[in-house]
């Protein structure tokens, strides 16, 4: 009977509640009464020097957005610079899986979080002694992306191997949290002290920041279990990308986030010219468009994880993508501020509602092997497609107009979702032959 029930829930969730997979799908996510990662010492001290670098990280984006609007009125040169911080995830990203995969995580974070503060720290130092031009600011955004054509699969990765099993989608769910409370309060900061002291400030206060985690990784305690693989990094690569795309269900996440990552997230390019040229508010206004971005993704952190065990995923993924696309297409014919904000709080509760419960899937299904470098192909198609989104945004905007540029951006992500809704009985199918012919996995 209890057989019976099992593969029922199993058939409407289209994913099945194994161990593993419940794991990570935020079960305990956001739930004030109970977060056993931060029983674990080693994640509660991650946890806590990640939170304040996250939050400097926040003052860097809204700073170098509104630092280059102040050097140029041209949002395709502000799609440019946005573009060369991202480039590198799609140039190294890969091969930074493969690093992930072989070396000691907590080793490789030290390095990255080190030269992106010092890196930090010079673009803000420059910027203060006011020599700072549009070249520099360009090389400074695709020497700090390419650190994180590193760091990025690595924290990802790391997480997993600090905290027990029954505490992972504790911890997941925090990452979400930490970065979504750091997104509503880094950029309203952020708003303050570009309008006070200048951008330059927002930069230092970002590399200081990186302190935090390098402090925290210094008193965490645990041993990195490393699987000894002699491949040549392009064998290792492909075999990992071979591994990801023969999965039929970590295969259309991905794919699903770098549309996502083309159409939906590359409106927040756009945010700084949309602030001073739309809404003709300053930095202090900029900061509050994106904090509301900022606390519907925190809602959809909380929802997702609160309700996972009783909502299917399916449902998240696609209820976030409508909401999404509905929203960025009235935010693109709205010239009013204060009714922007709530419809930036919708956008940002259907982005995050996609993405928490894909990356969740995606980290709670990978064989522990193949992590680090099913993480950097997640972290390609994140960030190493927003250059395309970048350009894309840049270029429309440019020639016709921002309103066109978002509805048609909307219109992608609502026709990719309803494609995946229409062919969701077939992906089932396949998932679960996938199933039957890889125990192992389960």
């Amino acid at each position: 009977m209890l057989r019976k029930k099992k593969t029922l829930k199993e058939k409407k969730y289209a994913v099945p509640e194994t161990a593993e997979l419940t794991a990570g799908t935020n079960t305990t996510a956001i739930r004030f009464a109970a977060f056993p990662a931060l029983q674990n010492r080693n994640y509660k001290i991650f946890f806590s020097g990640q939170f304040i670098s996250v939050i400097g990280t926040w003052l860097q984006i809204v700073a170098q957005g509104w630092l280059v609007l102040q050097l140029t009125t041209s949002p395709f040169i502000l799609g440019v610079i946005a573009a060369l911080a991202t480039a590198p995830s799609f140039l190294f990203s890969l091969f930074g899986g493969v690093i992930v995969d072989r070396y000691d995580k907590k080793r490789i974070l030290y390095f990255t979080q080190a030269s992106n503060m010092i890196l930090a720290l010079t673009l803000g130092i420059l910027t203060q002694l006011d020599i700072i031009n549009l070249y520099i600011i360009g090389v400074m955004a695709f020497l700090m992306g390419t650190v994180n054509a590193v760091d990025a699969p690595a924290r990802q990765a790391f997480v997993s191997t600090v905290v027990r099993k029954d505490q992972l989608a504790s911890a997941i769910a925090l990452n979400s949290g930490m970065f979504n409370a750091a997104r509503a309060v880094g950029p309203a900061i952020a708003g303050f002290l570009i309008a006070s002291v200048g951008s330059g400030a927002a930069f230092i206060l970002n590399g200081i920041s990186y302190m935090a985690v390098l402090i925290a990784l210094t008193f965490i305690r645990h041993k990195d279990i490393i699987k000894i693989n002699h491949d040549h990094p392009l064998r290792a690569i492909k075999v990992g990308i071979t591994y990801t795309f023969s999965h039929p269900l970590i295969r259309v996440l991905i794919i699903f986030t770098g549309v996502l990552s083309i159409f939906g997230w590359s409106y927040s390019t756009l945010m700084p010219y949309i602030a001073k040229s739309i809404f003709y508010v300053g930095a202090h206004g900029l900061g509050y468009l994106y904090a509301a971005t900022g606390l519907g993704s925190l809602l959809a952190t909380y929802l997702v994880g609160a309700y996972s065990k009783r909502i299917s995923p399916l449902t998240f993924i696609l209820g976030g993508n409508i909401t999404l696309g509905v929203a960025l297409i009235l935010f693109s014919i709205t010239q009013n501020f204060y009714l922007a904000l709530p419809l930036l709080f919708f956008i940002g509760l259907g982005l995050l509602s996609q993405a928490a419960t894909i990356n969740t899937l995606i980290q709670t299904m990978v064989k522990n092997e193949f992590r680090g470098r099913v993480m950097s192909l997640y972290v390609l198609m994140f960030l190493g497609l927003a250059p395309l989104g970048n350009f894309e945004v840049g270029f429309l905007s440019e020639y016709a107009g921002i309103p066109v540029t978002l509805i048609l951006n909307a219109t992608v992500v609502l026709s990719f979702g309803f494609t995946v809704y229409k062919f969701r009985n077939k992906i089932i199918g396949s998932y679960n032959r996938y199933r039957r012919l890889n125990p192992e996995e389960q």
